[in-house]
């Protein structure tokens, strides 16, 4: 067999164990794991921005961001919000509230006081340094969102006989069965001559362990994939489960879900602001106190003389504000509908700019995956119908809970065009799919479709006009005109992406003030 490099050997490894495989299989072989790194700090001093007026269009996270940071540097800052409360997607949903639609249709909240549901961002990764530093700034409680669980399942109506699988079983299965081949392949020295004979026993070494292999380098089972008979007191000794057939495990829907946890940005601990996501919106709008107007939809944005001069209306008026620079951040979905004098190449990008439509549905119940499953926290997925299923991390213990079933996008799919009737009962089907007999006990049914709800019009940027490129123009200066959203970051969909974007926009309006500043004191000095 012709040999391959080890590059490739740890590339193989990662396309079929994950990446939890390869980076344990660079451990073993002494390599060094990749380190992030934090957010640069905004290159101005404090007070630098006195005198100059700057209006922030959208109250989300990437205008909430922008307008903090202006403030702090001493600019004389207006934030315009068409709701009546910050936030923009970030939206937790709590008993007494409404979701409103587009078309004017509603659904009344009543879940239990203290239960909610974060129907727009709902974790924090470990690595979105940014904003899990301005609710260390902020003084915004936090704990643990339990993403991942090994207690949580997978179902394929196609595989195992449409039974749902525990994610340790399918994990370790797959493990087990993959370390075993590799384990093979080493043995009868298939793979190539560039590992060393020190390389191939300490990678043998590994998979016996990794795997776990017997001493015959076979996988025949492990207690870490669950036990068919749990070991208890006196002579209850605990039986491993028999694994699942390499065949089921090797269908391509089947193990799609099996490694989402290990993207860079899923992987534990994740963190969720204690009693919601939106005590982070509300947290920036206390600290920005007048800064934010509500219910003050942008009418208008105009180029002038002076910089901008934007339009809206507040209590039944027409207003106008006028600043010498503005920020940017609603979704393209609005802004393509508010007359606006940006450049024919920047006008072109938003236009032709698409959204996607997210969604969830969320369920109140008495809490059947923790008592019946001891299942805390978590998703499960299926393969046919709303997925996943989203376990609450908060309230444990408590003897109700929401729950998501259903969270994906329902654009270009038949969901899109079912009834809210038949989406609840398309969302209850999941439940009982991977819960059986528990889809009666779900009531009290939100659905929330961001591409139905007003002043969003969609969960986040699909494509942008003229493709790559276009994300190359809104990252850019249109004249004194500025973008921030996570529309205008590589994170998007995150809070994380709002926020650098919003930074980064406040540094080049920054850079742009003091050059303005430096060429004027130049030109005094000359005269």
């Amino acid at each position: 067999m012709m040999g391959i490099s080890r590059r490739d050997f740890l590339m193989r490894v990662g396309q079929v164990g994950g990446y939890s495989a390869a980076f344990a299989t660079m451990q073993s072989l002494g390599l060094m794991p990749m380190k992030g790194a934090e957010a640069e700090p905004i290159q101005a001093a404090a007070g630098s921005g006195k005198g100059v007026k700057v209006v922030v269009l959208g109250g989300g996270i990437g205008g909430l961001v922008s307008a903090y940071e202006l403030q702090k540097l001493g600019y004389e800052v207006t934030l315009l919000e068409a709701r009546e409360r910050p936030g923009g997607r970030n939206w937790t949903g709590r008993a007494g509230q409404e979701v409103c639609f587009c078309d004017g249709s509603k659904q009344a909240i009543k879940w239990e006081e203290g239960n909610y549901q974060n129907l727009g961002p709902a974790r924090l990764p470990s690595t979105h340094w940014t904003m899990l530093g301005y609710c260390r700034e902020l003084g915004v409680p936090m704990e643990v969102e339990i993403n991942t669980s090994r207690s949580t399942l997978l179902q394929n109506d196609r595989a195992n006989e449409g039974k749902p699988v525990p994610q340790r079983k399918a994990i370790n299965d797959t493990r087990g069965h993959v370390s075993e081949l590799l384990s093979k392949c080493i043995a009868h020295g298939a793979l190539d001559s560039e590992l060393t004979k020190e390389d191939r026993e300490r990678m043998t070494a590994f998979l016996k362990v990794y795997g776990p292999l017997n001493d015959n380098g076979a996988y025949v089972g492990s207690e870490r994939a669950g036990y068919k008979t749990t070991p208890g007191a006196g002579a209850q000794v605990g039986v491993p489960e028999v694994p699942l057939d390499m065949r089921v495990l090797l269908d391509e829907d089947f193990w799609y879900n099996l490694f989402v946890e290990e993207d860079w940005d899923w992987q534990a601990t994740m963190m969720q602001p204690v009693g919601g996501m939106d005590r982070i919106p509300y947290a920036f709008a206390k600290a920005l106190g007048p800064v934010v107007q509500y219910n003050s939809p942008v009418k208008e944005i105009r180029k002038s003389s002076n910089g901008v001069r934007v339009s809206y209306t507040q209590g039944g008026a027409t207003k106008q504000v006028e600043a010498s620079y503005c920020i940017i951040a609603m979704p393209f979905s609005i802004l393509k509908k508010t007359p606006n004098d940006l450049s024919p190449t920047f006008k072109k990008v938003v236009d032709e700019s698409t959204m996607g439509g997210a969604y969830k549905i969320a369920w109140e119940s008495r809490r059947f995956w923790e008592q019946d499953y001891n299942i805390y926290g978590g998703l499960s997925y299926l393969m046919q119908g709303p997925s996943p299923i989203w376990y609450p991390s908060s309230r444990l213990m408590h003897p109700t809970g929401v729950l998501v079933s259903g969270y994906t996008d329902e654009l270009d799919t038949p969901f899109y065009n079912m009834t809210l009737e038949e989406k609840f009962a398309a969302s209850r089907a999941s439940i009982e799919k991977i819960h059986p007999g528990h889809g009666n006990e779900l009531k009290n049914p939100v659905f929330c479709g961001w591409s139905r709800v007003p002043w969003n019009e969609g969960s986040w940027i699909r494509s942008y006009g003229g493709g790559k490129s276009g994300y190359d123009v809104i990252i850019q200066a249109d004249g004194p005109i500025y973008f921030a959203g996570d529309t205008a970051s590589h994170i998007v969909g995150w809070q994380e992406g709002a926020a650098l974007s919003a930074r980064r926009a406040v540094g080049m309006i920054s850079d742009k003030v003091k050059s303005a500043r430096l060429a004027g004191a130049a030109g005094a000095v000359l005269s």
